[in-house]
């Protein structure tokens, strides 16, 4: 059994094929948010470098015991900073060499970003643990099965534009997982810590998830 970091991260998503990527002006409490998408049934949680404190926020969650990790990551002075504070994995919005660098030497997994076969290829020579695929809805489900052509190993991620009413056809055209964006984590229902909303949004994803 192969039991790297990568290859772990990659075994996770397969059974639990969803992640919350957050993105808010504020989160009163990170570890609460984690606890309210838990509730729901989504268990692996995205902050993002765009989120004002996020090591703060990274480093709440992570000590309460959540699956957490960081997205927007364009540095490796951010990777680094993200690996310290707790994140299990860093997620980027392209391919990025120097953060899979860092990630390399902090043994912590990576999923890079791309949208074209080249830049798959690309984030695959770079030691990507996933290659997210984003924005996804630029060509829609078809185009992961477009991609599994050339690429049937390469495990992909669908970024950008998914939601409940059309997360279940990403899963069954060849992503390995999805991201859940605001159809999960408005940015209003997390800043004023609206934990039921949450809970309830990320239930009917998951819910929808299982149809694919």
């Amino acid at each position: 059994m192969n039991t790297t970091p990568a290859a772990l991260l990659r075994a996770a998503l397969a059974a639990d094929p969803v992640i919350a990527v957050v993105r808010a002006p504020a989160i009163p409490d990170a570890a609460d948010l984690c606890a309210a998408l838990a509730a729901g049934g989504v268990t692996r949680v995205e902050f993002t470098f765009t989120t004002p404190g996020v090591a703060r926020h990274l480093r709440r969650a992570a000590d309460a015991g959540h699956r957490v990790g960081v997205g927007t990551v364009l540095t490796a002075d951010q990777a680094a900073l993200a690996v310290d504070s707790g994140a299990s994995f860093l997620v980027t919005p392209g391919t990025r060499a120097e953060v899979a660098e860092a990630a390399a030497r902090a043994g912590c997994p990576v999923v890079l970003g791309a949208l074209t076969p080249t830049e798959v290829a690309h984030a695959v020579d770079l030691g990507a643990a996933a290659v997210k695929i984003f924005p996804a809805r630029a060509f829609g489900p078809g185009y992961f099965a477009d991609l599994r052509g050339p690429y049937p190993e390469v495990p992909l991620v669908a970024s950008g534009g998914v939601n409940a009413g059309n997360a279940a056809d990403y899963l069954a055209r060849g992503a390995l997982a999805v991201c859940a964006g605001t159809d999960v984590v408005p940015p209003a229902a997390v800043a004023r810590g609206d934990w039921a909303d949450v809970t309830r949004r990320a239930a009917a994803f998951t819910a929808a998830c299982r149809a694919a």
